[in-house]
């Protein structure tokens, strides 16, 4: 439980200074400090999702058995997606833009923050509270880790859908394909040095390939026709591809925890300014352009916005019906914990100047389910015991 309360005051302390930075170090210095903190972002976020990747093991030879649970994954994780799309269009955007094309790709790319599930939390959670041998442990473990990859698949056709369909998103679907070819085929396959220190390594290499992609292709072509493929998918890949070995430390657990929250004090820090003039014709996104709103009005946003996006986390009650009702409820339950995919995902939203009301109401809904983590999990436990006694 420390440790979920640690990711909200991270998250919390790198929003704060995000506010009081710019200010201190002036224009200058702080565009210096940003650059060096987005690539320390990069190679953490590169570190969770190798190790996100490892977690995922599956058998090969029964994947017909998988595709109802990634189909009942895809549904949950795509229902709270759409309920907050739908949340930051029609009641966070004035009439005049219901319509706008603009708004519609900005807040359809935003509210996926909601989607994923954190997979790293929740097991840990669950296991220290003796559930790892349950049905709902097992099942959790596959549709978290199903609704993870939904997330990162489907924040390519979102970036062609921001971008537009230029020959650099051809580039990056050949990516895509080649990687998740290479991972299926290869699955569990490499018989790697897990220990953090070579993890990190990985994550140092996928930081750079991907970096280095974007720099050589924004010098020749420039910023427009940069080819920029996000770390998830790749640092996704390479832990599918290892070996999955346990190694149960008090090094690897400190160091694995440290890089998490680096992580969210990075993405904390990586907001932009709350409640500078921003106005639509200056060209910033639409979402930026919107007028600040007061603390208590975005407070009661965060709540209507976390009931949404827990809502939608609520479809496995309706399927698996030869388990028990309180079973099918804890296993919908357990899928409320919200963790590091879904701050990477608000990180890759600011890189399309995303802001507003809407990108303040996202990390502080974050926020809100990191604190609500610990209830969750009892509920969860609470339902299973009551399960058994039946």
């Amino acid at each position: 439980m420390r440790k979920v309360i640690s990711f909200s005051l991270f998250l919390m302390l790198g929003l704060l200074l995000s506010q009081l930075l710019p200010g201190y170090m002036g224009s200058e210095g702080y565009a210096s400090f940003k650059s060096f903190t987005d690539i320390l972002l990069y190679v953490a976020l590169s570190f969770i999702m190798i190790n996100v990747g490892r977690e995922f093991e599956i058998d090969k030879s029964r994947w017909r058995s998988y595709t109802a649970d990634y189909f009942i994954a895809m549904v949950t994780a795509a229902l709270p997606w759409l309920l907050i799309a739908l949340y930051y269009i029609f009641v966070l955007l004035p009439p005049s833009l219901w319509g706008n094309l603009a708004a519609w790709k900005e807040n359809l790319l935003l509210s996926r923050f909601a989607a994923p599930t954190s997979a790293g939390i929740l097991f840990t959670m669950l296991a220290a509270i003796n559930l790892k041998d349950s049905w709902i442990y097992r099942k959790i473990q596959v549709l978290a880790i199903f609704d993870d990859l939904d997330t990162i698949l489907l924040m390519i056709p979102l970036q062609i859908f921001m971008i537009g369909l230029k020959w650099q998103m051809g580039v990056i679907l050949v990516v895509v394909t080649v990687l998740l070819a290479i991972g299926w085929k290869w699955q569990g396959q490499w018989q790697a040095d897990q220990r953090w220190h070579r993890i990190l390594s990985y994550a140092v290499l996928v930081a750079a390939v991907t970096q280095g992609i974007y720099w050589v292709t924004d010098y020749l072509w420039g910023h427009d026709g940069s080819i920029h493929i996000e770390v998830l998918l790749p640092a996704f890949v390479i832990g599918m591809l290892m070996s999955h070995k346990h190694i149960d430390t008090p090094t690897e657990h400190r160091v694995a925890s440290g890089i998490s929250f680096l992580f969210m004090l990075l993405v904390g820090l990586s907001m932009p300014l709350i409640g500078s003039e921003t106005h639509p014709e200056e060209g910033l996104a639409v979402t930026a352009a919107q007028p600040a709103m007061s603390w208590g009005m975005i407070l009661l946003h965060v709540l209507a916005v976390s009931a949404l996006s827990n809502i939608g986390k609520l479809m496995p009650v309706f399927f698996y019906r030869d388990r028990s009702l309180k079973e099918r409820l804890a296993l919908s339950i357990g899928m409320f914990t919200r963790g590091e995919v879904g701050a990477g995902v608000v990180f890759i939203a600011l890189g399309y100047n995303l802001g507003g009301p809407a990108l303040i109401i996202s990390v502080l809904t974050l926020v809100f389910n990191l604190i609500l983590t610990g209830g969750f999990v009892l509920m969860v436990k609470h339902l299973a015991l009551s399960a058994e006694k039946r």
